[in-house]
């Protein structure tokens, strides 16, 4: 498959796409990013690169960082999913209106509650949560230039209200352990690891490759943990939008509203995009149509 030729025809066909979305300003550092910007990565699983775009320039992954955590917490942890469950949100991702209605057990855990429970879970396993998280990443990818971007991570907990009110309300519930200021503290830094489309590809192999390290082939996880995340991955990755993005694209992936999607391709290949203008489901309304243009020009997706 010749996939540069692609990825050129999908950067040719999106010069004229028109931009009904807007950049996250909720949370305000966000707000300052150029909305024009557009990357694309696509890393094989036979270790060959293919990119257009602003593929090598780093971005806040915001909620993508969530697949990260939940892997980490299942290599340390298996009892998990008594804490959160596994099933589509049908409602906004900070909703506390379902967390009531559900005895404080998240839907899934890539909605903010759920993150928030397994950052708990992380605090209790880890002993430096923040510098094991990063050093997991780096080493997913085979790159040691990784970092939080502090000023994400500020502007996040200056703002993050909503979180503060999830956690507390779990918490009053009996599904929070540690020191709620601690968990937020995690929570608002994993959000804002800043990556470029490159390094998330190569990160993402790992749920490509069956659990093995694409770089050194080295076993993270086993096949069952790894056909559990892409199944929540399938439908869980896109909010309220998984229904929309197995439709249009039909593969495993994972959102935030930092712009940038990753999707998977078992066995095959994984790709990350990078758009920062949102639709109003918190998805990258160019990144949903890059992919989408991918798995048709392929012909190829999981179904």
């Amino acid at each position: 498959m010749d996939y540069q030729t692609l990825l050129n025809i999908i950067e040719k066909d999106l010069e004229t796409f028109e931009h009904e979305g807007k950049v996250a300003d909720y949370i305000p550092e966000l707000a300052f990013v150029p909305g024009d910007k557009f990357g694309m990565h696509l890393h094989c699983i036979n270790q060959q690169d293919y990119s257009i775009g602003d593929s090598e320039e780093k971005f806040s992954i915001q909620s993508i960082s969530k697949v990260f955590s939940l892997a980490l917490a299942k290599m340390h942890k298996t009892k998990i999913w008594h804490r959160v469950d596994v099933e589509p949100s049908g409602n906004p991702f900070n909703s506390l209106t379902q967390l009531e209605m559900e005895a404080g057990i998240p839907r899934n855990p890539f909605i903010n509650s759920g993150a928030l429970v397994i950052s708990d879970i992380l605090l209790s396993c880890l002993k430096n949560p923040k510098e094991e998280l990063l050093e997991f990443v780096r080493h997913l990818a085979q790159d040691d230039d990784i970092y939080y971007d502090e000023e994400v991570a500020i502007s996040e907990k200056k703002h993050g209200y909503r979180n503060v009110a999830l956690v507390n309300y779990m918490k009053a519930l009996g599904n929070i352990n540690n020191d709620v200021d601690d968990i937020l503290d995690f929570y608002f830094y994993q959000c804002s690891i800043a990556m470029s489309c490159s390094q998330l590809a190569k990160a993402f192999m790992m749920f490509a490759n069956s659990g093995k390290n694409i770089g050194t082939q080295e076993r993270i996880l086993k096949p069952k943990s790894i056909k559990r995340i892409n199944a929540i991955m399938q439908t869980c990755g896109f909010y309220d939008e998984a229904g929309e993005f197995s439709f249009r694209v039909g593969l495993p992936g994972k959102s935030g509203v930092g712009g940038g999607i990753v999707a998977i391709h078992p066995h095959h290949y994984t790709v990350a995009v990078w758009s920062p203008k949102l639709n109003p489901n918190g998805n990258s309304e160019k990144g949903m149509r890059a992919l989408e243009e991918l798995t048709s020009l392929t012909g190829l997706s999981i179904f």
